[in-house]
């Protein structure tokens, strides 16, 4: 996709321009060829464009074992990157400027990765906080077949990094949020420094719906939820003090995205039917480390003993709450902890921790509550309504007994729906 160098998209287009900057003949990494290409989004970074373009084309002409190249995908800056990316191409043939008329990172690398030509595409910040040293690790088990992703991680226990302890604290309560509440098997979600194999990755990228900064998070979580592997390799990264990266605002739209994400994974709209073949497939982490698939009987009788348990549990937390609140009010808290309860012992030892992250899983689960919320919430108030002075262990019988006769279509929701294996 060819265009005139002065030619512009419209404010909104999300199709991506590429320059007919003159390349030499011959040169193998200019025409589309290349195994690897690196794409650096920049926006505004006349100042450490030039830095790093010289950088890493230095070390990869010296030191890299592979066919590259350098795509600089401007993501309509409005100070002089696109005239320095341009004069860069003309300087090095394995450049590639691209212009990108709508603002955002996750706009700019999904844009460029889907338009590469290349086996594997990669992408690092302008800043270079990331060591290049780290680049060969990264992308030789996606030339093995070994993955279909890797990432830089700075949490790795082999990384060195350097960064002030604001940004230390969020990045590791952000990415323990990922590991237990989605049981993702990577450490680091946001580090600048990833690549992928173009041909694994362009179906995930299509669900994608972040073009800020969630991008990264909302990749790795749909790839790895949808069987694809994840690789990590630890790096050394030093912060870059001139970041544009604003931390509130950056933590507030990845939870809104977590949200987001996680009730699509709950409704069944992230999955996936990725073209790969089935041996390479693996399952969520959890899964891959469940036992085998127990018989239906064991499974129905484990289902009974945490039905049990939940039930006598449900009734001492009714008459606690029951003392302070009333009816309505205390058969929802008794509701919510049995049921929170109820999920969890299934999830470890009916189910064999199937079913996919664990946040997902409560989702689901939720909705079951819902049903059981309703149905012993039309008992208090029948019983209210027709025998206004009974007793409060009269309540706690009916609504014992209503918890039992639920319990079947609770089992049939958990077993068909909740914790349904992939696959």
């Amino acid at each position: 996709m060819t265009m005139t160098s002065d030619a512009r998209p419209e404010k909104g287009q999300p199709a991506v321009e590429e320059t007919s900057v003159p390349r030499p003949a011959g040169a193998a990494t200019g025409t589309g060829t290349a195994t690897l290409d690196i794409v650096i989004p920049v926006f505004n970074e006349e100042r450490s464009l030039p830095g790093c373009v010289r950088t890493l084309h230095s070390f990869l002409s010296d030191s890299f074992p592979l066919s590259w190249r350098i795509t600089i995908l401007d993501n309509d800056s409005t100070d002089g990157t696109w005239g320095i990316a341009h004069d860069l191409a003309r300087r090095f043939p394995e450049v590639r400027p691209l212009r990108l008329g709508v603002r955002g990172k996750g706009a700019a690398l999904k844009a460029a990765w889907c338009d590469s030509t290349a086996e594997i595409v990669a992408y690092l910040d302008a800043d270079l906080s990331t060591g290049l040293d780290a680049l060969l690790p990264l992308v030789a088990p996606l030339i093995s077949g070994q993955s279909e992703i890797a990432i830089g991680s700075r949490l790795n226990a082999h990384s060195r990094i350097r960064r002030g302890l604001k940004r230390e604290v969020v990045s590791r309560t952000y990415n323990a949020l990922l590991r237990h509440g989605f049981g993702v098997s990577f450490s680091d979600a946001q580090c600048g420094f990833k690549a992928a194999r173009t041909e694994a990755i362009r179906p995930v990228l299509e669900r994608v719906r972040s073009q800020g900064w969630f991008f990264d998070t909302e990749l790795l979580l749909l790839a790895e939820f949808n069987g694809l592997r994840v690789h990590e390799v630890p790096v050394d990264w030093v912060e870059d003090v001139d970041s544009r990266v604003r931390v509130a605002r950056a933590s507030w739209e990845n939870l809104k995205g977590l949200a987001r994400l996680a009730a699509t994974m709950a409704t069944g709209r992230a999955d996936l039917h990725l073209p790969r073949p089935r041996e390479l497939r693996t399952t969520h982490p959890d899964a891959v480390l469940a036992r085998p698939r127990s018989p239906r009987l064991l499974k129905v009788a484990s289902f009974g003993v945490i039905g049990a348990l939940s039930t006598l549990l449900y009734v001492p937390l009714y008459m606690a709450l029951r003392s302070v609140w009333p009816a309505l009010a205390a058969n929802f808290g008794a509701l919510v902890l049995a049921g929170l309860f109820n999920t969890e012992a299934n999830r470890r030892w009916t189910f064999n921790r199937a079913g996919g992250p664990l946040v997902v899983l409560h989702l689901k689960a939720a909705t079951l509550f819902a049903a059981s919320f309703a149905v012993t919430t039309a008992e208090v108030v029948v019983l209210d309504l027709t025998a206004p002075h009974a007793g409060k262990l009269t309540e706690v019988v009916l609504l014992g007994l209503g918890q039992l006769c639920i319990t079947v279509l609770r089992y049939i929701g958990f077993d068909r729906w909740v914790f349904r294996r992939k696959g």
